[in-house]
């Protein structure tokens, strides 16, 4: 079996980028900023967090000029600094920044092959290729594409892998298959 194509990985990467975006569509201001887990995870800071990831690692690590400052990157910035929208960050102003990292990503993917060698100081070990690490964004985004699907359903019950069509079945009893699943659970009370 062949190792997949550099195209090909930014095609699956694209489809996650793309399922993210599309968790915030229709979404209000306050349901996509709001903490709804205990640790504070939010459907707007989840975009803000991939762009510094895409970022961070296809710029940073490749040794290439990064378009715009990072400020959740700084030594004194908080921990989750990046995982939030500040109440002076609008959302077209994270959306805009995902997709300066998108830009920036293609730039990189453009101007490097595969096996370009990279630098990730926290990683071991830190000698990385531009394909290892463009398999570990596209697991990244997709592990948070995931973290998007249940946050969106608890908003307003949106579920699905695409706006332009689900991968849910049709005409499904959800409210059945939820009462099916509580009692196989209620067994082991």
């Amino acid at each position: 079996m062949n190792a997949p194509s550099k195209e090909q990985l930014v095609r699956y990467l694209q489809a996650a980028r793309d399922a993210m975006v599309w968790k915030l569509d229709g979404v209000g201001e306050y349901d996509a900023r709001r903490p709804l887990t205990p640790t504070g995870t939010n459907l707007l800071g989840l975009v803000k967090h991939l762009a510094y990831v895409e970022l961070g690692y296809f710029t940073l690590s490749f040794g290439r000029p990064c378009p715009v400052p990072l400020p959740a990157y700084d030594d004194d910035a908080d921990d989750n600094a990046d995982l939030w929208a500040t109440a002076g960050e609008t959302r077209e102003h994270i959306l805009d920044l995902y997709r300066t990292a998108w830009r920036a990503a293609g730039e990189t993917f453009g101007e490097l092959d595969l096996d370009a060698p990279g630098r990730v100081p926290w990683w071991p070990p830190r000698e990385v290729t531009l394909g290892q690490i463009m398999l570990h964004v596209i697991a990244e985004t997709n592990r948070h594409a995931g973290h998007a699907d249940i946050l969106r359903e608890r908003i307003d019950g949106a579920a699905g892998l695409r706006s332009d069509g689900s991968n849910l079945p049709d005409e499904y009893d959800w409210p059945a298959h939820v009462a099916r699943v509580e009692a196989a659970a209620a067994a082991w009370r």
